[in-house]
């Protein structure tokens, strides 16, 4: 069978604090560990040819954990996710930026402004997102439009609504969650429409470029028929 590389792959970071939980260390600490795991990971990602890789880092629901935790998310944007930035990655953010500090607000501004001219390959980064929120927030602009006599509504097609969500992106073509849950939480709904969905028990921490091949075979098999008889 020939291999195909999806265009764009998703992956929901799961599994980073019942990582640490498990060697007894804090649930900060396998944050960090599956930060250190995201770098290598994304660079071999794009090596395979996959173009666009859009990671799930932090939903609006998040806030809700423990401080100490949130904290320490946020600092990791601030202080480590400029190490993502690479002279081929357009990095971007989807995601709700009010509410969120200001020197988190300043380091998305920084890494988006500093990466905004690369081509080859988008890295978008999911922080403090909700997939339901992207459409509510898509519907408003596009109602604001409409009013103001921008938009034509006749001319509003699936892939013209696209350039009203946080980011406008092909669909996803392969989902990717860690950790042994299956259910996609709220991620890219909209992009989610046709998507193959992988699914694993590994934690993100220990997905490694070997745990991503296996997914990248099992997408192999799949028959993607968009809706059409075979």
């Amino acid at each position: 069978m020939e291999n195909n590389v999806p265009r764009h792959v998703a992956i929901i970071l799961d599994g980073n604090g019942r990582w640490a939980k498990k060697r007894g260390l804090k649930r900060s600490l396998g944050h960090k560990a599956g930060f250190e795991n995201l770098k290598e990971l994304t660079e071999y990602i794009f090596k395979k040819g996959v173009k666009i890789l859009s990671v799930f880092a932090f939903s609006t629901e998040n806030f809700k954990r423990d401080k100490e935790e949130v904290d320490y998310l946020m600092d990791l944007l601030v202080n480590r996710f400029k190490e993502l930035e690479s002279k081929n990655v357009k990095v971007v953010f989807s995601g709700v930026r009010d509410g969120l500090r200001s020197d988190v607000k300043d380091a998305i501004d920084k890494l988006e402004k500093d990466t905004m001219d690369n081509k080859d390959f988008i890295l978008n980064i999911c922080f403090n997102f909700g997939g339901r929120i992207d459409i509510i927030n898509s519907a408003k602009k596009i109602a604001e439009d409409y009013k103001n006599g921008i938009l034509d509504l006749d001319l509003l097609d699936e892939e013209k609504y696209k350039e009203y969500l946080y980011n406008s992106i092909p669909d996803i073509d392969l989902l990717i969650r860690t950790s042994g849950e299956i259910r996609i939480s709220n991620f890219m709904l909209y992009q989610l429409a046709y998507a193959e969905m992988y699914f694993t028990d590994v934690l993100f921490p220990d997905f490694n470029y070997k745990e991503f091949d296996k997914a990248l075979d099992d997408y192999n098999k799949r028959d993607r028929r968009f809706g059409n008889a075979k």
